[in-house]
């Protein structure tokens, strides 16, 4: 009779036992399994979109993400800025209208945004000279990128090209081409998408 008792508390203890390690596999197995519903490094790199939360982002400032392996920079123009871009003489850029510029079919005007979106400048921060990292330089009147005249924009100090604060390329630099723009799309009116093309109607 004791025996049975004791072979009973041993079933027991056995069966839980073995339920706690089971238990425990299954875990070790879906965290992989559910891991992988996540694009891989690979998969980020071959162009994965990338979602970015642009709610905190001041005006005047830039923040640096990735996508496809390179630098894009997001930029949130001020007031000031944007009134820059129009009063900005055109004579001094190399491609004013973006004719030969790589950006979506729906982005437009001298700011190269969506329309209603003009304060955001979004870009690949690769000069298209040789592909460096251009430099975010939005003091007016810097006297080491000629004064009066710098309105704000990017300067690439490797080879001397300067980009406005739109991305066009100023005439008599190195760089052949505005920045690109990436393919985007506005999720909300905080959240931005690069690497998925706006749907036009």
């Amino acid at each position: 009779m004791n025996g049975e008792v004791v072979n009973e508390s041993r079933r027991k203890f056995l069966l839980g036992a073995t339920t706690v390690v089971g238990g425990a596999g299954v875990v070790g197995a879906a965290v992989p399994f559910v891991a992988s519903w996540q694009p891989s490094a690979k998969a980020k790199a071959a162009g994965a979109p990338v979602k970015v939360n642009i709610s905190k982002l001041e005006p005047g400032a830039r923040m640096v993400v990735e996508w496809r392996g390179k630098p894009v920079y997001i930029v949130r123009r001020t007031e000031e800025s944007l009134a820059a871009i129009n009063a900005l003489d055109t004579n001094i850029l190399r491609d004013a209208d973006s004719v030969e510029a790589k950006q979506p079919a729906y982005v437009d005007g001298s700011a190269r945004t969506l329309s209603g979106k003009e304060e955001y400048l979004i870009l690949v921060g690769l000069c298209t000279h040789l592909g460096c990292a251009p430099l975010y330089r939005p003091d007016v009147g810097a006297a080491d990128l000629g004064g009066d005249a710098w309105l704000g924009g990017f300067f690439c100090p490797c080879h001397g090209s300067k980009f406005d604060l739109s991305g066009r390329v100023f005439a008599g630099v190195p760089a052949p081409k505005n920045l690109e723009i990436p393919p985007h799309s506005y999720e909300s009116d905080s959240v931005v998408v690069i690497g998925i093309d706006t749907e036009v109607a």
